[in-house]
Protein backbone atom coordinates (compact mmCIF):
# COMPACT_ATOMS: atom_id res chain seq x y z
CA UNK A 1 0.00 0.00 0.00
CA UNK A 2 1.27 3.37 -1.12
CA UNK A 3 2.02 6.11 1.25
CA UNK A 4 2.84 9.88 1.34
CA UNK A 5 2.82 11.41 4.26
CA UNK A 6 3.58 15.47 4.29
CA UNK A 7 5.05 17.26 7.40
CA UNK A 8 6.73 20.32 8.22
CA UNK A 9 3.67 22.85 7.81
CA UNK A 10 2.86 25.47 9.94
CA UNK A 11 2.15 29.29 10.36
CA UNK A 12 5.18 31.53 9.39
CA UNK A 13 5.31 35.52 9.18
CA UNK A 14 5.90 37.10 5.73
CA UNK A 15 9.67 36.72 4.57
CA UNK A 16 10.31 33.42 6.51
CA UNK A 17 11.10 30.28 5.79
CA UNK A 18 9.58 26.52 5.58
CA UNK A 19 10.58 23.08 4.85
CA UNK A 20 8.16 20.61 3.59
CA UNK A 21 9.22 16.80 3.64
CA UNK A 22 7.28 14.04 2.25
CA UNK A 23 7.93 10.54 3.18
CA UNK A 24 6.78 7.68 1.09
CA UNK A 25 6.71 4.31 1.42
CA UNK A 26 4.75 1.12 -0.40
CA UNK A 27 6.66 1.74 -3.47
CA UNK A 28 9.87 1.83 -5.09
CA UNK A 29 10.66 5.26 -4.98
CA UNK A 30 13.74 5.73 -7.14
CA UNK A 31 11.31 4.98 -9.71
CA UNK A 32 8.46 8.01 -9.36
CA UNK A 33 8.71 11.15 -10.73
CA UNK A 34 7.61 13.21 -7.40
CA UNK A 35 5.13 16.76 -7.24
CA UNK A 36 4.25 19.02 -4.76
CA UNK A 37 1.14 20.89 -5.11
CA UNK A 38 -0.86 22.85 -3.22
CA UNK A 39 -4.81 24.20 -2.91
CA UNK A 40 -5.72 27.58 -1.45
CA UNK A 41 -9.35 28.06 0.03
CA UNK A 42 -11.50 28.10 -2.88
CA UNK A 43 -9.20 27.66 -5.40
CA UNK A 44 -8.19 25.44 -7.85
CA UNK A 45 -5.35 22.53 -6.80
CA UNK A 46 -2.41 24.17 -8.44
CA UNK A 47 1.34 22.22 -9.71
CA UNK A 48 4.04 24.22 -7.39
CA UNK A 49 7.28 22.19 -8.38
CA UNK A 50 8.25 18.57 -9.09
CA UNK A 51 11.19 16.24 -10.17
CA UNK A 52 12.05 13.69 -11.67
CA UNK A 53 12.82 10.02 -10.73
CA UNK A 54 16.70 10.78 -10.15
CA UNK A 55 16.17 14.18 -9.24
CA UNK A 56 17.98 15.89 -12.17
CA UNK A 57 15.27 17.54 -13.71
CA UNK A 58 12.93 19.69 -12.07
CA UNK A 59 10.13 22.01 -12.88
CA UNK A 60 8.69 25.09 -11.08
CA UNK A 61 5.82 27.08 -11.60
CA UNK A 62 6.34 31.08 -12.30
CA UNK A 63 4.76 32.54 -9.41
CA UNK A 64 7.93 30.42 -7.04
CA UNK A 65 10.23 30.50 -8.88
CA UNK A 66 13.91 31.37 -6.96
CA UNK A 67 11.98 31.15 -4.13
CA UNK A 68 11.28 27.02 -3.94
CA UNK A 69 13.85 24.48 -4.09
CA UNK A 70 12.41 20.83 -4.56
CA UNK A 71 14.62 18.34 -3.95
CA UNK A 72 15.00 14.50 -3.00
CA UNK A 73 16.72 11.99 -1.44
CA UNK A 74 16.09 8.67 -2.62
CA UNK A 75 18.18 6.61 0.06
CA UNK A 76 15.35 7.88 2.61
CA UNK A 77 12.63 8.21 0.24
CA UNK A 78 11.48 11.66 0.74
CA UNK A 79 11.24 14.46 -1.53
CA UNK A 80 11.33 18.03 -0.21
CA UNK A 81 9.75 21.42 -0.48
CA UNK A 82 12.61 24.31 0.90
CA UNK A 83 10.34 27.68 0.77
CA UNK A 84 11.55 31.02 1.10
CA UNK A 85 10.66 34.62 1.08
CA UNK A 86 6.88 33.32 1.76
CA UNK A 87 4.24 35.47 0.55
CA UNK A 88 0.79 35.35 2.14
CA UNK A 89 -0.87 33.95 -1.08
CA UNK A 90 1.41 31.01 -0.37
CA UNK A 91 -0.97 30.44 1.89
CA UNK A 92 -2.25 26.89 1.02
CA UNK A 93 -2.58 22.99 2.13
CA UNK A 94 0.34 21.42 -0.21
CA UNK A 95 0.23 18.28 -1.31
CA UNK A 96 3.15 15.66 -2.40
CA UNK A 97 2.33 13.13 -5.16
CA UNK A 98 4.18 10.77 -6.99
CA UNK A 99 3.57 9.40 -10.70
CA UNK A 100 4.82 6.18 -12.73
CA UNK A 101 5.31 8.05 -16.18
CA UNK A 102 7.20 11.10 -16.02
CA UNK A 103 7.56 14.00 -13.84
CA UNK A 104 5.90 16.87 -15.31
CA UNK A 105 3.23 19.63 -13.88
CA UNK A 106 0.04 18.06 -15.18
CA UNK A 107 -1.94 17.09 -12.05
CA UNK A 108 -4.45 14.28 -13.52
CA UNK A 109 -0.72 12.33 -14.05
CA UNK A 110 -0.11 11.59 -10.32
CA UNK A 111 -0.95 8.56 -9.37
CA UNK A 112 -0.72 8.72 -5.34
CA UNK A 113 -1.37 11.79 -3.36
CA UNK A 114 -0.49 12.75 0.17
CA UNK A 115 -3.00 14.05 2.78
CA UNK A 116 -1.62 17.56 2.88
CA UNK A 117 0.26 20.05 5.44
CA UNK A 118 -1.53 23.50 5.82
CA UNK A 119 1.32 26.56 4.99
CA UNK A 120 -0.38 29.84 6.49
CA UNK A 121 1.59 32.63 5.71
CA UNK A 122 0.47 35.90 8.14
CA UNK A 123 1.16 39.52 6.93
Amino acid sequence: QVQLVESGGGLVQVGGSLRLSCAASGLTFSNYGMGWFRQALGKERETVATISSKGFRTYYTDSVKGRFTISRDNAKNTVYLIMNSLKPEDTAVYYCAAQTTGWGPQINDYDYWGQGTQVTVSS
